[in-house]
């Protein structure tokens, strides 16, 4: 089962670790990315997300399936934040179940890292100094 969902409310990843995975999984994996203080040498303040809602879901939808179908997960979940995220918050969370560990981390490394490079999602980091939108696509 996939759930995915956008939100400007604070991820508590407690809400979504309710029912963590099927009786068949030995393992649930997490990833919990967020603001860092510094990027690209200066101080960030706080980030800004904008996304074009309806196909960053289509996108993030294909990518839960698709990960779904290479590697016997039980459970995908993908929510992801937009408008203002303050350091220390989660901008993104993912949850994936599985029988075995191994699975499950790539399953989890592969969902993140396409994410960031097909889901229309744009961030913004706040400097002391000013603002910078930034790309991770490659």
């Amino acid at each position: 089962m996939a759930t995915i969902k956008f939100q400007k409310e604070i991820i508590n990843p407690a809400d979504f670790m309710q029912q963590p995975g099927t009786e068949s999984d030995g393992c649930v994996v997490t990833f919990i990315g967020m603001p860092r203080k510094n990027s690209m040498e200066k101080e960030v303040l706080h980030l800004e997300y904008e996304l074009y809602e309806s196909m960053a879901y289509k996108e993030m939808k294909k990518i839960a399936d698709t990960a779904m179908e290479k590697w016997p997960l039980g459970t995908c979940t993908i929510i992801h934040r937009y408008g203002r995220v303050e350091l220390n918050e989660a901008s993104v969370f993912i949850a994936v179940s599985s029988p075995h560990r191994q699975e499950a981390y790539e399953a989890s490394r592969y969902i993140i890292d396409t994410i960031k490079k097909t889901v229309p999602i744009w961030k913004k980091e706040a400097y002391t100094d000013g603002t910078c939108w930034v790309s991770d696509r490659v």
